[in-house]
């Protein structure tokens, strides 16, 4: 079975829970606007596609319409302020990334969320000093799914696309692991709209849980979708 010497992590969905904290920041928005809040469980498969998601959902506009970039730095503005009021990472990767630090497997995380909101999060989900690299949305002219934000991180990590596996929630993710060339691992537990389905994303392994992350990475059993 193939070792993997680097672990990417996409954040919202895949590493950590970000979903109540910036569902919240949209309807303190709405609420501003005078409009009516939307639920939570309506809310949540759309956060790993992003503010311009949740803003399609809220207001019904999209970039370069009138009025997005005025309620995307409002949103940004309410989400920084609650930041990490009910984020947390998922239930088992603090054990997952323990047992990279333990085994010598770097990680690291790529993701679109602007720079300095993950670097933020990261910092107070206490793991500043155990990140090997962590990549904004804005940290690089290209963002996934262009393949450069994993590219660079494995050359910031000193590895080759073939020493690496990048795990993440979206199609947007696999595309660009597979255009990096690094392997990619699709996970069924994070932000996932009802009409999308993750095995047609062509991700070389697909999970449902936590654990089975170390199925792909460590053990014998896994599901290759190769």
């Amino acid at each position: 079975m193939k070792k993997y010497r680097l672990a990417l992590f996409d954040f919202d969905g895949t590493l950590a829970d970000t979903a109540r904290d910036m569902a919240n920041a949209l309807n303190y928005l709405l609420e501003e606007e005078s409009k009516e809040r939307i639920p939570f469980e309506k809310l949540r498969p759309h956060v790993s596609n992003g503010t311009p998601a949740l803003l399609r959902l809220g207001f019904g506009c999209s970039p370069g319409e009138d009025r997005f970039e005025e309620l995307r730095l409002r949103f940004l503005g309410l989400y920084e302020k609650y930041l990490c009021v009910h984020t947390k990472l998922f239930p088992g990767i603090p054990s997952i990334l323990n047992r990279c630090n333990e085994t010598g497997v770097l990680w690291g995380i790529v993701t679109n969320k602007p720079e300095y909101l993950t670097l933020r999060l990261v910092d107070q989900l206490d793991l500043a000093d155990k990140a090997s690299c962590v990549i904004g949305g804005d940290s690089l002219p290209q963002r996934k799914p262009h393949p450069l934000p994993i590219t660079h991180a494995c050359k910031l990590t000193d590895t080759t696309p073939d020493d690496c596996l990048f795990i993440g929630d979206s199609v947007r993710d696999i595309e660009a692991g597979s255009a990096a060339g690094v392997g990619t691992l699709a996970v069924t537990y994070g932000y996932i709209p009802p009409d999308d389905d993750p095995i047609a994303w062509g991700a070389d392994f697909i999970v449902d849980t936590v654990p089975e992350i170390s199925a792909i990475l460590w053990d014998s059993c896994h599901r290759d979708l190769r």
